[in-house]
């Protein structure tokens, strides 16, 4: 996916969870929006180097936190309103060969009470329609252990038991962890987080539900998966 231009600085502090104080490398000071609703552990720190794009006209902050660099060098993807369609672009593309070879893809396709982000359908050799949610992975354990989530996340759970009713059902239900940070090596379930949906996490890959996993690979200009991951469970 083709990032617009950004704009490079350094972050002063994040605060009301959704706005970002950030000194621009022209010495301006401006608030971003911060699109990420988690608590972003392991992905800021004051005197980090982020970057930013510029909003649409009109909008009351005209700039968007995307993202930042840590002292070692990883590259993060913070704007959490990008993986979706870096997914979308990277299945349609075939670069995910375990989800390759659909010939339909739709976005935001509801199923009973729940929304799915992607929904394939149209395989030569599968009939069934392949629903995936796609979750962004940005919490660092350490040693290129990633895990979600950041946070505890009643409405993640919610979504891994709609999977699961979909595999119950005869679909394919995935659920596709886009890991954006350049150091990660593996993903598993945050427990010490949220225990809860590590609970469930295992309790539904059980029942059929796949479990995928890609690092995405992070320049100032394009973001795309590049390395598929193991899921530790």
């Amino acid at each position: 996916m083709r990032l617009p231009p950004l704009i490079p600085g350094t972050l002063l502090r994040r605060h009301r969870r959704f706005l970002a104080d950030v000194r621009l490398d022209d010495g301006r000071e401006v608030t971003a929006w911060c699109a990420n609703p988690g608590r972003m552990t392991s992905c800021m720190a004051p005197g980090w180097r982020v970057w930013l794009s510029e909003a649409p006209p009109g909008r009351k902050l005209g700039f968007t936190w995307e993202l930042s660099e840590a002292p070692d060098g990883t590259r993060i993807l913070v704007n959490t309103t990008r993986p979706n369609a870096i997914v979308a672009e990277a299945l349609a593309a075939g670069r995910v060969p375990a989800l390759s070879g659909y010939d339909t893809l739709e976005r935001e396709v509801r199923t009973g009470d729940s929304r799915m982000d992607i929904a394939l359908s149209g395989h030569p050799d599968d009939r069934r329609r392949c629903f995936v949610e796609v979750k962004s992975v940005t919490l660092s354990l350490g040693d290129g252990r990633a895990a979600f989530p950041d946070a505890v996340t009643t409405r993640g759970r919610k979504h891994l038991l709609a999977l699961a009713r979909l595999a119950d059902e005869g679909h394919r239900a995935v659920l596709f962890f886009l890991v954006g940070r350049t150091d990660a090596g593996s993903v598993q379930p945050a427990d010490d987080v949220d225990p809860a949906y590590g609970h469930t996490l295992r309790e539904v890959a059980a029942r059929g539900v796949e479990l995928h996993a890609w690092r995405c690979a992070i320049d100032l200009s394009a973001i795309q998966v590049e390395a598929e991951l193991p899921v530790l469970l």
